[in-house]
């Protein structure tokens, strides 16, 4: 027994050999009483977040027979999550063991287990090796018969490190008794192999992506201090954007917001700070520091580049990939291979302050990516170093390289550094930009950059005119202009296969706009095969998105989903760089058909990435992104959060300069929505007043093809709320009329809707059912549900009548869901034809006990008119007298 306390006392069991701790089995009282102190499953926080599906992830993992590994960095909540989902499963027998560098020793671990197992009593084999004492107690466990689940879980489980400790740990992974499941938790990988575990079904691994949280969990973590004013929701959105969700430096800077402390940047909080220090970096030496804080200056960084800056650190012992495997908060990027990126948090803590010889660095990124033939990354790096004569050589040898880049970021920097003769001599280099600004929304400026050319280089460059005049006019929403033009550059000659491209693809947006799809899908076509002749994929993942706005306009979100999955799928499996904004817009469409089908939460999630790279490159997309924020609030009721977003993009598009007509149109329309939804009528009207210059001109937003029918909708819901039915189908008509027989698929459904409504007010109950049953059949067909989500103030009188009267089905049940209605007691189906609104009215006073001619005059009908609504009253419900129907309509509800 002596030997065994000592062990025990001595903390770390193992040398570098592990010689020490491979010692021989020892047991004794004092021993297993130390033993069963280490066995108490941790407390959490009470303040900690609910999270059911996480909860239900982890038990639904923790089948008998079966492993579950728990892998992330230090704050990731492994414990906490395991805790939770334990507390949930009050038949389960749990056996925590909690881990430490004392565990290495062989004979502490198989004590600790048998301990933990109830097993302490049973002796190991004489003479028997610790496989064969570990075999004893498996085979012992299996034999017991309990009626409880039983659990085991082994955390911290990057404590243990001797071969001889990982071996057994091996043996118990792939021996796990029948009544027995196994948790392990840790911050690296696992010391063994897995593949065959997971081939036989009997292994779950939960990483990083399924520990942090969402946006969605960050807003409810921060719900009370948001209620108290404590902190607003541009503050969490700027946490959970900063962070990605690692949830102790989120619980820490709720801490500190509680105590009422002095606001700071969360990665300057002092028990932010600390943690970083004192958990995540602790592990690490002065050198392994540095390596990381070189790591934090760059976007991203593979080995390669690393080893090429390592000549101006002391010690480069620790490149990305080693980073990564030592459980650091690093994440490899898609679709590049070795590449990773630090945690943003991680990075701005790292980035304070700046090391000597940044300057130095950042040039020879730019050289080391230039090599390549990178040229925006080129570019970024040499802005970053201020090397002013290694900026313009880049401008002038990769310019043409940069437009295909499709970093209109870099290149909008890149011009304040140009000096302005340098514009003024290239023709080339002004339609270039000319291109940039235009791609920015910065029309205006395009447009000044083709003014003053020389006659020679008008001649010489007027097919590249022609299509750069196209791309503007269809940006600023003008088709059938936008549509002559590239037919003119076309014609004209000389472009190149990039100029002529761009050109099929401003054809295809306005014939879209137009709602000629088989003409927008040839020209689409042409313009597919002209990126691949070109093996250009940033452009070809352009060509993938005009198809999936093509299939979209037609409403087939399936097809839609297919194409732009396929197009991520591809851009992803780029070795060179991948397409900036092309993969941005194939990112947003494929959030854009998320949200029309109601998956909120897959949305939610792409949204925040793909948001994120459109404000890096200054894409137009971002402004896709925010109005979808905003739809996105609207729907869950977050109107103050709705206004927010529409705010924040006003500030972003002014403050990127881009003309109005992109951008005031769709937020006023936003505003509009939000006011409806809120119950302002007056303040909606207000903002369609403001639209009355753009709703003239007839302009089709390139990113917001339905926006003039959208705004007409508008109206007609502004109209209904007035009460004024007349104008109402006036202005419904009109919707109609606008397209006549190209009316997009989703502005059909959303005109359907309000066709619906309006019968139900002109017409009765059953010619509203009618039309309202046959929009949900178009609609299911592709559950298409946006248009449902965005009408429901106006629907839901009606759905809430007609809803069991409609087919089952996944998209019905998914509109009960929507409405809150899928439970309530709705009496449509159980009467051969429904009570009408008239007839319900005079039940409700025949069941007061009103006589006939009583209730004609309260409603200033002939009496005749109201015997008639009795008979019909008496043969809807199949009875005879009117006590008889009281007391039916109340069994329906009716009453």
């Amino acid at each position: 027994m002596g030997q065994c306390v000592k062990s025990y006392n001595d903390g770390c069991a193992a040398n570098d050999e592990f010689q020490s701790a491979n010692n021989g089995l020892a047991h004794g009282e004092l021993v297993r009483d130390l033993l069963e102190q280490r066995l108490q499953m941790p407390a959490i926080p009470v303040s900690r977040l609910i999270r059911p599906e996480l909860d239900q992830q982890i038990l639904a993992a923790m089948s008998p027979g079966h492993l579950l590994f728990l892998e992330a960095p230090s704050g990731y909540g492994k414990t906490h999550s395991l805790v939770s989902a334990l507390n949930a499963a009050p038949d389960a027998s749990i056996r925590w063991v909690t881990l430490n560098g004392g565990d290495n020793a062989p004979s502490r671990f198989l004590s600790l287990l048998a301990t933990a197992l109830g097993l302490s009593e049973v002796s190991a084999p004489n003479g028997g090796t610790f496989q064969d004492h570990l075999s004893v107690l498996l085979v012992t466990k299996a034999r017991q018969k309990e009626s409880n689940r039983d659990v085991l879980v082994l955390d911290n489980l990057h404590h243990l490190t001797n071969p001889a400790v990982v071996g057994l740990l091996h043996q118990l992974a792939t021996n796990i008794p029948g009544n027995l499941a196994v948790v392990m938790a840790s911050r690296l990988p696992l010391p063994f192999e897995s593949h065959t575990l997971d081939l036989q079904g009997v292994y779950q691994h939960l990483s990083v992506d399924r520990l942090e949280f969402s946006r969605s969990e960050t807003f409810e973590f921060f719900q009370q201090a948001r209620d108290e004013r404590l902190i607003t929701s541009v503050a969490i959105d700027h946490l959970y954007n900063l962070t990605e969700g690692w949830p102790t430096p989120l619980a820490l800077y709720l801490r500190e917001l509680a105590r009422g402390d002095e606001r700071k940047p969360v990665h300057e909080t002092e028990s932010v700070e600390r943690f970083i220090k004192s958990t995540v970096l602790a592990p690490l030496a002065q050198s392994q520091v540095r390596s990381l804080r070189v790591m934090a200056e760059l976007e991203s960084c593979s080995d390669e580049l690393f080893l090429t800056l390592e000549g101006t650190t002391a010690e480069p012992d620790m490149p990305p990939s080693s980073a990564a495997e030592r459980g650091l908060p690093l994440k490899q990027v898609p679709g590049r291979g070795r590449w990773y990126r630090l945690n943003p948090l991680l990075q701005a803590w790292l980035q304070a302050p700046m090391m000597g010889g940044y300057a130095t660095r950042m040039l020879m990124a730019s050289r080391w990516f230039g090599q390549r033939e990178q040229f925006p990354e080129a570019l970024k790096y040499a802005l970053l170093a201020g090397e002013n004569d290694e900026v313009i050589r880049i401008a002038s040898e990769g310019t043409e390289a940069l437009l295909l880049g499709q970093d209109t970021a870099s290149l909008l920097t890149l011009r304040r550094s140009l000096p302005a003769q340098l514009l003024e001599r290239s023709a080339r280099l002004r339609i270039v930009y000319g291109w940039v600004h235009a791609i920015g929304g910065q029309f205006r400026q395009a447009r000044e950059l083709l003014e003053s050319f020389s006659v020679s280089d008008l001649r010489e460059q007027e097919a590249r005119i022609y299509a750069l005049k196209a791309f503007i006019l269809r940006g600023e929403g003008f088709v059938a202009p936008a549509l002559e033009m590239a037919d003119k550059a076309l014609a004209t000659g000389g472009l190149s296969t990039q100029a002529q491209l761009v050109t099929q693809i401003v054809r295809s947006s306005a014939l879209c706009a137009g709602g000629y799809f088989q003409a927008a899908r040839d020209a689409n076509r042409t313009a597919a095969k002209l990126a691949r002749e070109a093996g250009d994929s940033g452009s070809e993942a352009l060509a993938v998105y005009a198809h999936a706005r093509i299939e979209l306009g037609k409403g087939a979100l399936g097809h839609a989903e297919q194409l732009l999955r396929t197009g991520l799928d591809t851009a992803m499996q780029e070795l060179s760089r991948p397409a900036r904004i092309g993969e941005t817009r194939l990112q947003l469409n494929l959030v854009l058909v998320l949200w029309h089908k109601g998956r909120l939460k897959e949305a939610d999630r792409l949204l925040v990435s793909c948001a994120r790279h459109a404000e890096q490159t200054r894409d137009l997309g971002l402004l896709l992104a925010m109005a979808l924020r905003v739809l996105m609030c609207r729907a869950q009721g977050r109107m103050d959060d709705a206004f927010v977003w529409i705010g924040r993009a006003e500030r972003t598009m002014h403050s990127w300069q881009v003309d109005e007509s992109v951008y005031l149109p769709v937020l006023e329309a936003l505003k509009a929505s939000c006011w409806l939804a809120c119950g302002q009528p007056e303040s909606a009207s207000q903002a369609m007043t403001k639209l009355a210059p753009f709703r003239k001109d007839g302009c089709v937003p390139e990113l917001f093809p339905m926006i003039p029918g959208l705004l007409d909708c508008l109206q007609v819901r502004i109209d209904l709320v007035n009460g004024d039915l007349i104008r109402a189908r006036e202005h419904l008509s009109a919707v109609y009329h606008r397209y006549e027989d190209t009316l997009p698929w989703g502005l059909l459904l959303h005109a359907g809707l309000l066709d619906a409504v309006l019968l139900t007010e002109e017409k009765g109950l059953p010619a509203g059912r009618r039309q309202l049953e046959s929009v949900v059949r178009e609609a299911a067909r592709e559950h298409f549900i946006s248009p449902f989500a965005e009408l429901m103030q106006e629907l839901r009188p009606l759905m809430e009548k007609t809803f069991r009267g409609l087919e089952k089905c996944p998209f019905t049940s998914a509109l009960g869901e929507l409405f809150g209605i899928e439970g309530a007691v709705v009496v449509a189906d159980a009467l051969a034809e429904p009570i009408s609104d008239r007839e319900q009215g005079v039940l409700e006073l025949i069941a007061k006990g009103l006589s006939n001619q009583e209730i004609a005059d309260k409603l200033h009908i002939s009496l005749h008119t109201v015997k008639t609504h009795a008979r019909r009253i008496n043969a809807k419900l199949e009875v005879k007298s009117r006590t008889q129907a009281i007391v039916r309509a109340r069994e329906l509800g009716l009453l």
